[in-house]
């Protein structure tokens, strides 16, 4: 059985490097918001979101990903800077009290937001628009030498249900013409390519029906030369694909857990250095055997 070969890398953060390769790093999600997609909003309380977090790290978590807004499909009130800064901020600082050292990265659009959040610690910023949604990301990145998280989406998630879809088999070279042009930008900004992580985009402007052709030809984005961050963690399409077992019915977020292990660790075994994930636990659990499949092919 042949995988593919996933090269060691490094990624310069804003004070530190990962060695990326060897092991795959697990990021766990931490959603402070009243109306995430995937829990609920069960972590909107700063207590309850702390407590999370270091409940995160203790089953394995390698990154924190603390994100203050919502970017599930459909539409509702835009959240400001200062309302994200004021959900995310002080989850995050009382993190790092108690776990000094914690690589925190933080999911947000927003350049204001981004020069907070590294001011106040955070490593990494993750911006799920790779930069098309705020034109002053770039270059704010590029001042904070920080870790950055390039993510593939299409349009913004009040216009993905009337997007024309991506022809299936034409998925991954889609994603990867579309993230060469956003890591030429980043390059141009000023951003070093030591910094950058891309993402493929799971579910984000992508019909149900050319995430799988993505997956399966993930190993494809490695030509980019980049560490590639692997989130399906919950993601609807695997929904779909479990629905027929269950005659028919919508499965829940918190009951997608093993189709996300599935569909993660093929990502990990697809080349993937780094996977995002909701459920900690089983995902570190479940990439420690697929790091061995792959120290072994």
């Amino acid at each position: 059985m042949t995988f593919a070969i996933r090269p060691a890398l490094e990624w310069t953060l804003r004070t530190r490097t990962l060695a990326l390769g060897a092991r795959t790093l697990v990021m766990g999600v931490l959603n402070v918001t009243p109306d995430s997609f995937s829990d609920g909003g069960q972590f909107f309380s700063p207590e309850r979101a702390v407590a999370h977090a270091l409940r995160m790290l203790d089953e394995g978590a390698d990154i924190l990903d603390l994100g203050g807004e919502s970017t599930r499909p459909g539409d509702r009130a835009p959240v400001s800077a200062q309302q994200e800064q004021d959900r995310i901020l002080p989850v995050m600082e009382a993190v790092l009290r108690a776990r000094p050292g914690t690589i925190v990265s933080i999911d947000t659009y927003k350049a204001a937001t981004a020069r907070a959040a590294i001011f106040a610690g955070a490593e990494i910023v993750n911006d799920v628009s790779g930069f098309l949604w705020d034109q002053e990301m770039a270059a704010a990145c590029a001042e904070l030498a920080c870790g950055v998280v390039l993510m593939h989406t299409r349009g913004r998630p009040n216009e993905w249900r009337s997007l024309p879809p991506i022809p299936a088999k034409d998925a991954a070279a889609v994603v990867r013409e579309d993230l060469a042009k956003r890591i030429r930008a980043a390059r141009k900004a000023g951003i070093a390519e030591e910094r950058i992580v891309i993402d493929p985009g799971f579910g984000f402007g992508k019909a149900f029906d050319a995430n799988y052709p993505l997956l399966a030809q993930l190993s494809e984005l490695q030509s980019l030369g980049l560490p590639i961050l692997a989130g399906v963690s919950r993601k609807s399409f695997l929904s779909r694909t479990l629905a027929p077992l269950r005659g028919g019915a919508e499965i829940p977020p918190e009951q997608r857990v093993n189709a996300t292990i599935a569909a993660s660790t093929a990502c990990i075994l697809a080349g993937s250095h780094i996977v995002r994930v909701h459920d900690v636990r089983p995902m570190a659990e479940a990439a420690a055997i697929a790091d061995a499949i792959l120290a072994n092919s």
